[in-house]
C-alpha cells in the first residue's frame, strides 16, 4: 500500500503504535478540585510508605529467619546436652542408692569387728575378759564366748553389750570403764556388777559391765585396702 502525503511540511507518522509517558502535568492542570489533588497526594503517599515498609519488613524477615535457623541449631546441640545430663543425674541417683544400701550393709556388717576392737584397745594391765554377750531385745539364752557374733538383723543402734571379766587391780577395773567410756563406737557404759572373788587361792574383781554400740563419725573410720604391694 503506497501513502501520499499531499499536505508539505507535515511529516508522516510512523505505522504502528508507541508507548508515551502520559503528561502528568497536563492532568493535574485539568484537575480544578482541591480534595481531589489531596486524595491524590495521600494516596501517593500511602502506596510509597508501604512500598517503603514493605522492604523495611522483608529485609528485617530474612535477617530473623537467620538468627531463628541459627537458634535452632543451638537448641538441637543443647536437647543432646540436657538428655547427656539427664542420663549422668539417673545413674548418679541409681549409684546413690546402691551405696546407701552397701553403707547400711557394712554398718550392720562391722558392729562386732568395732566392739571387740575397742574392748581389746580398752583393756588395762592386769585384766582378762571371760565373755562378751549380747544383751538387746533379742538377746540369745547364755552367754556368747569372746569373738561371738550378734544375729545379722539386729539393728546397729540396738547392739547392747554384757562385757564380763577380771582384774587383780581394782584401779584397772575403773580404768577399763573410763577407756570404755571414752570411745567413738560405745555409749552408755555403765557397771552392773563388781564382787571380790578367790582365783587360785588369790583374790580377784569380778566385773560384769554393759554398753551400747553407736555408729561413730566419719572422722574415727579408716579404710585400707585389701590388697597392698610389698616392696
Amino acid at each position: 500500500m503506497i501513502e501520499i502525503n499531499l499536505l508539505p511540511g507535515q511529516k508522516r507518522k510512523a505505522p504502528g503504535r508507541k508507548f508515551q509517558t502520559p503528561d502528568f502535568r497536563a492532568l493535574v492542570a485539568n484537575v480544578k478540585d482541591p480534595w481531589l489533588l489531596a486524595a491524590i497526594a495521600v494516596a501517593v503517599v500511602a502506596i510509597g510508605g508501604n512500598g517503603a515498609l514493605y522492604l523495611v519488613n522483608t529485609a528485617r524477615l530474612s535477617r530473623l529467619e537467620g538468627i531463628l535457623t541459627g537458634v535452632q541449631a543451638e537448641k538441637r546441640r543443647w536437647d543432646v546436652v540436657v538428655a547427656q545430663k539427664r542420663q549422668t543425674e539417673r545413674v548418679r541417683d541409681s549409684l546413690a542408692a546402691e551405696m546407701t544400701i552397701i553403707r547400711g550393709i557394712d554398718a550392720d556388717r562391722y558392729i562386732w569387728p568395732h566392739l571387740l576392737d575397742e574392748i581389746t584397745k580398752a583393756l588395762p594391765t592386769y585384766t582378762w575378759i571371760t565373755i562378751v554377750q549380747y544383751v538387746g531385745a533379742a538377746a540369745p539364752a547364755g552367754g556368747a564366748p569372746v569373738g561371738a557374733q550378734a544375729p545379722v538383723t539386729t539393728a546397729a543402734n540396738d547392739v547392747r553389750v554384757s562385757i564380763d571379766g577380771r582384774t587383780v587391780d581394782i584401779q584397772a577395773f575403773t580404768t577399763f570403764m573410763r577407756q570404755l567410756a571414752a570411745s567413738p563406737w560405745l555409749t552408755e557404759v555403765a557397771s552392773t556388777r563388781a564382787t571380790t572373788v578367790i582365783e587360785q587361792d588369790r583374790p580377784v574383781t569380778e566385773f560384769s559391765i554393759t554398753a551400747r554400740y553407736r555408729q561413730a563419725d566419719s572422722l574415727y573410720i579408716r579404710t585400707v585396702p585389701l590388697v597392698e604391694s610389698v616392696r
